[in-house]
């Protein structure tokens, strides 16, 4: 099992920055990837950003070159820095981590931390 809790959401005004931060705890030698998700009422939940055990990272279209994501393997934590943040990047911000098995996958997710951008 793998546990994980977000913070630093927020309130934040449009252009403004803000870091999310994702601390896991329990079976993590077992994560293949790391991920940021969000979501909003009425919409699935969307990829935003992963980053892998060999640090390659890949993001959502919607936020390349205005999010970050990080991972500090000493302190058991994943961050997204969110910069230049827009009214449409408002929603509950999930921390991710994956494990891959021959069998499948296996996905653990935090409880959300929200995000408002707002004036």
């Amino acid at each position: 099992q793998v546990q994980l809790v977000e913070s630093g959401g927020g309130l934040v005004q449009p252009g403004g920055s803000l870091r999310l931060s994702c601390a896991a705890s329990g079976m993590i030698f077992s994560i293949n990837v790391w991920g940021w998700y969000r979501q909003t009422p009425g919409k699935q939940r969307e990829l935003v950003a992963a980053i892998t055990g060999s640090g390659r990272t890949n993001y959502a279209a919607s936020v390349e070159g205005r999010f970050t994501i990080s991972r500090d393997k000493d302190k058991n934590t994943v961050y997204l820095q969110v910069n230049s943040v827009k009214s449409e990047d408002t929603a509950v911000y999930y921390c991710n981590a994956r494990s891959i098995w021959a069998a499948g996958p296996v996905d653990y997710w935090g409880e959300g931390t929200l995000v408002v951008v707002s004036s």
